[in-house]
């Protein structure tokens, strides 16, 4: 029930955070956009989950996940609606900003309470399960924003997205309960900032996102504007790579825990990632049938490997700073995620290519990173509190 509800609400408001980009061909004409703006709309939610993550890790803590998701996913769901009705780029980034911030809710205490019901021998699994939500959230946006834009323009598709968002605050209240083994102790927040582990975990996963955001977060408006491919028939695509990142997600963590290692399977996931992703930056003027294939392997590499870093820095931090770790980790994540599309955008006004070729530098940056950690195995104990970021991603 916990795996579940956790699962659903967090894919409420991935339906948002990770659907939007299906909407940037509707939301550029709606609002006069350039590209490097539409970059800019692109990472509103990132921006605003950014500065909320840890607060509301602190707050899950504190209270409980049930009525942090609640309460923040309602917050989130009225700011998405009130994006309806913004007419300026100024009014549309702000709402996205709030709606991110408070949207941040789910991913701090979701992920929190399924580290705490489950063992560390199964958490690689649990974990993968959970962290479907992002692209099963993905899969909805990316299938019905474009057609709610075709038959009710932009507002249509916000008030969807808010819909979406109380939606899953409803599932949160009614089916979330206080975890079995809630630890009393304060997290430790400042003790990851003296931690070198953390550093390089977070960082060396934080790069794999440059791959991840290039491909997940452009892939519409590249297919609509450079290679001139229908608004639906690109957000299919993206659809399609999100649902086959279900399968990557849940497989990984499968993976990670048979092998007691969550390192090995991250590193082999980063090297295969570069490689794929420059294949898309190789291709991008390619013939169709061989370029949406090489989208469809790097978009799905690059959703595959997120619960297997936060497994890993749980279990490097240990039971009693999980929390904080994880919180730590995922603003650095966030880091990543508020600024990589506006730059990978302006970048990709003078080259798709080019931007495409350095998204996938960042995935082998971090695999060097990572190879400086050791790997910490998983004990058998139940690991304590967690924060589980977005996707962001």
């Amino acid at each position: 029930m916990i795996l579940g509800s956790g699962t659903a609400a967090q894919a409420s408001f991935a339906v948002a955070s990770v659907g939007l980009p299906a909407l940037a061909p509707a939301l550029r004409s709606h609002y006069r956009l350039s590209l490097g703006a539409t970059g800019v709309v692109l990472a509103a939610i990132g921006i605003g989950m950014l500065f909320t993550l840890l607060p509301w890790g602190l707050l899950a803590d504190r209270f409980g996940e049930r009525w942090v998701i609640a309460t923040g996913l309602t917050l989130a769901g009225l700011a998405l609606g009130s994006a309806a009705a913004t007419t300026t780029l100024a009014a549309l980034v702000g709402t996205l900003i709030a709606a991110g911030a408070l949207g941040a809710s789910v991913n701090a205490a979701s992920g929190r309470a399924v580290m705490a019901w489950f063992d560390a021998d199964e958490v690689g699994l649990a974990l993968g399960i959970r962290q479907t939500a992002i692209p099963i959230g993905g899969a909805l946006g990316a299938g019905a924003l474009p057609l709610l834009a075709s038959a009710g323009g932009t507002r249509a598709a916000f008030l969807a997205m808010g819909g979406a968002c109380i939606a899953g605050a409803v599932v949160a209240a009614v089916f979330m309960r206080v975890s079995p083994a809630r630890e009393p102790e304060l997290a430790d927040v400042a003790g990851p900032l003296r931690d070198p582990r953390m550093w390089l975990l977070g960082g060396g996963t934080a790069l794999f996102l440059t791959s991840q955001i290039g491909i997940t977060g452009f892939i519409v408006l590249f297919l609509h504007d450079h290679r001139h491919v229908s608004t639906h028939a690109a957000a299919g695509l993206l659809a399609a790579i999100n649902v086959l990142a279900i399968g990557a997600r849940i497989g990984s963590g499968r993976i990670s825990d048979r092998l007691g290692t969550r390192l090995r399977p991250l590193r082999a996931i980063g090297l295969t990632l570069a490689v794929a992703t420059a294949a898309v930056a190789a291709l991008s003027d390619g013939p169709l049938a061989v370029l949406a294939p090489a989208f469809v392997v790097a978009g799905v590499l690059s959703m595959s490997w997120n619960g297997l870093a936060f497994a890993a820095a749980a279990e490097a931090a240990g039971a009693r700073r999980t929390g904080a770790a994880l919180g730590f980790q995922q603003t650095l994540l966030g880091v990543v995620v508020a600024v990589v599309p506006p730059v990978f955008a302006a970048v990709a006004a003078s080259s798709w290519r080019l931007a495409f070729a350095l998204a996938a530098v960042g995935p082998l940056a971090g695999v060097a990173l990572l190879s400086l950690v050791r790997d910490a195995r998983p004990d058998g104990r139940r690991l304590g509190t967690s924060a589980i970021p977005p996707a962001a991603r």
